[in-house]
């Protein structure tokens, strides 16, 4: 028997557990304990801070569903911002949008890029397109500087602890509608309803504050707590819910589909109570 457990602990009462054959790379880098390892169940995993980040059998669910449901609401989606993603699976799914120019990537962690590189390559496999920018910067700067620029943002980040802390608050939210054109939208993800439901109540609280259309999404994720993963959309003009379904076009996916694209909004009812 090789090989070894390894639990995440999501709350301080409840963990996942994931066999773990051997440990790729680990590292303490400027901002992050980075491991990444190869799993008996999903392949190589990224972990950063102890928390799974990606892994190479499920990501395709959340770098689809950050990606696509956005991309389909917004007409003319040319210029695209990602904050985060450094393992560059939503880099991946953008570049599956022909309307899209270019598209920016800003993480605060050169290590998570080059290692993704390395590790996760078909996950990564579309961060040198000539369409894509990439960026070793701090996120939450970057939508400081930027005015009227993106027609979409997407924030791909980690849990809000750590770095990732300020991609959780209300300025930030305030900041991406400012560096935002007149008729963009932007997507997070914003956790999981059944451990974060305070953080899925207070995100919600300030997006609808702040855009006119505010719409919760979800998707089933089995390395991420609970499996059941929220995301929360601000727009200024468009509706997902209001995408005609004929008018999304087939696309190389796994998970998002046309039909799906409006089924993802009907949520739970404990969850839809949490986004009233």
């Amino acid at each position: 028997m090789g090989g070894f457990w390894f639990t995440e602990k999501q709350t301080e009462n409840f963990g996942i557990t994931i066999k773990i054959n051997k440990t790729l790379h680990t590292e303490q880098t400027e901002f992050q304990k980075l491991d990444m390892v190869e799993t008996e169940e999903f392949g190589n995993m990224l972990f950063l801070d102890g928390m799974v980040m990606t892994s190479q059998k499920d990501e395709f669910v959340y770098h689809e569903m950050v990606a696509h449901p956005v991309l389909n609401t917004h007409p003319n989606p040319e210029n695209v911002l990602v904050v985060g993603g450094g393992d560059g699976g939503v880099i991946r799914e953008i570049m599956k949008h022909e309307k899209v120019k270019k598209a920016t990537l800003v993480d605060i962690d050169g290590k998570v890029i080059e290692y993704s590189k390395k590790y996760l390559p078909e996950i990564a496999s579309e961060l040198d397109n000539p369409r894509v920018e990439v960026k070793v910067d701090d996120g939450f700067m970057h939508i400081v500087k930027s005015k009227n620029l993106y027609d979409v943002i997407m924030v791909d980040s980690t849990e809000p602890v750590g770095p990732a802390a300020p991609l959780f608050e209300r300025g930030f939210y305030q900041g991406i509608y400012e560096a935002l054109k007149e008729d963009g939208m932007f997507v997070a993800q914003t956790d999981n309803p059944w451990f974060k439901a305070d953080l899925i109540r207070k995100v919600n609280k300030d997006i609808k504050e702040i855009f006119p259309v505010a719409k919760a999404y979800y998707a089933n994720i089995p390395t991420y707590p609970s499996g059941m993963w929220i995301f929360q959309i601000g727009s200024k003009k468009y509706d997902p819910e209001a995408v005609d379904v004929n008018s999304i076009p087939e696309r190389e996916t796994k998970y998002y589909t046309p039909r799906l694209h409006h089924a993802s909004f009907i949520l739970p009812k404990f969850v839809e109570d949490l986004v009233k």
